[in-house]
């Protein structure tokens, strides 16, 4: 788009109502009007009208009781008068897809998704909607942290570190059945500390050997890291993205630099797609 403003016109007067006749949704005894809420209806035809040129912009996750009332309308997960938590759950994403033409699925990067699970997301969406997906961090923690969730594992070193094996067997090959659903399968690296694999050319070098074993012509992916020294002090890393066709993940985190920094870098548009995720303001730790 060049130095193009996009004006997205969010603000524009909201319609009073949808059109006579619109269809409703059964739910209990009564019918839910079909769409979304009134109030974020705007914003859902200024997204589809961007999607239709090939930007698509959504959410990270979409399991947010706060957003009852705002994006999810609450008459569809009220049962015998009160908020019914699993019907959410299992059927928001639906509601989500009516307003947001793809979103961020960070659960995959906590385990592989089952079969099962891949089966059900899928459903609840139309054609045209976009996943984009962490791969998991079985294969892109170099060291799994000191944390009690990884149990026995926490401080060891990960021996499946950027496996792609690991990756072809238990995740591209249960999503060959929905690549038309799919954005951006995106290998999120946390910041590196330890030597070799701090320094840029080790980890370009690691990288290579990962992406040289990924069918690139038959998904999307890209990369997310946390060292900005791998975008100031080498054009190692940059390169090897390029000579596969992935795209850098522009994104904003404590310790890089602002995404509007981030586009300046010469080179760091990497493949025909672009991705971004905007996870923390400028400045601000991720504790905050």
């Amino acid at each position: 788009m060049g130095d193009q403003q996009l004006a997205f016109g969010w603000g524009a007067e909201e319609p009073e109502s949808g059109p006579e006749g619109a269809e409703g949704v059964l739910h209990g005894q009564s019918a839910v009007p079909a769409g979304p809420l009134p109030g974020i209806r705007p914003l859902a035809e200024r997204l589809a009208g961007l999607a239709a040129r090939g930007i698509y912009l959504g959410t990270s996750s979409w399991k947010y009781p706060g957003w009852l009332g705002q994006v999810y309308n609450p008459v569809r997960y009220q049962e015998r008068g009160k908020f019914a938590e699993k019907e959410f759950e299992h059927e928001c994403l639906a509601e989500y897809a009516t307003i947001f033409p793809t979103v961020g699925g960070d659960f995959s990067f906590y385990q592989f998704p089952s079969p099962r699970t891949w089966e059900q997301i899928f459903a609840q969406v139309p054609a045209g909607f976009r996943f984009s997906l962490k791969v998991p961090e079985d294969v892109t923690v170099e060291r799994f942290p000191n944390l009690p969730r990884y149990g026995k594992l926490a401080g060891t070193e990960n021996p499946h570190f950027m496996d792609v094996s690991l990756v072809r067997e238990k995740l591209l090959t249960p999503l060959e059945a929905y690549r038309d659903k799919l954005g951006v399968l995106i290998f999120e690296f946390g910041a590196i500390h330890a030597k070799p694999l701090s320094q840029p050319r080790a980890f370009a070098k690691a990288l290579e050997r990962l992406l040289s074993g990924l069918p690139l012509d038959e998904f999307k992916f890209a990369v997310e890291v946390r060292n900005p020294e791998f975008l100031e002090e080498s054009g190692d890393y940059l390169e090897c993205l390029r000579s596969h066709r992935v795209a850098h993940c522009l994104n904003s985190w404590t310790r890089m630099p602002p995404v509007s920094k981030q586009v300046t870098v010469p080179g760091v548009f990497t493949a025909p797609h672009v991705a971004a995720r905007f996870l923390l303001r400028p400045g601000r730790a991720y504790q905050q």
